[in-house]
């Protein structure tokens, strides 16, 4: 399925059948948390958060795109993806877009 963040597919018609959207809630892994915060003393990348973050994006995307499947669409456009604090240690990504039929 194609999935861009753009308005418009370049030589495609298509019609609009609605807003679809997939999301992920992670929390965060206590040892991997200490071990974590102790990077953030000496500075670096935080691999272990950016694994997680881009598991959650993949799993969220995933997600919307089963959804998009089910309503029969051939893509998805203007997709985006989005991310909020749930509770403390824990946080939603949430990818959305709407779901076009080419005619």
């Amino acid at each position: 399925m194609l999935v861009i963040t753009t308005e418009k597919i370049p030589g495609k018609e298509y019609e609009a059948l609605g807003l679809v959207e997939g999301s992920m809630i992670q929390s965060k892994n206590i040892g991997k948390d200490l071990t974590q915060g102790l990077k953030g003393i000496v500075g670096g990348e935080l691999k272990q958060y950016t694994t997680m973050l881009n598991e959650s994006r993949e799993a969220a995307k995933q997600r919307m795109v089963a959804q998009a499947e089910a309503l029969g669409a051939d893509a998805i456009v203007g997709m985006r993806y989005t991310t909020s604090a749930v509770i403390q240690g824990a946080a939603e990504m949430l990818a959305y877009g709407t779901a076009v039929k080419f005619i």
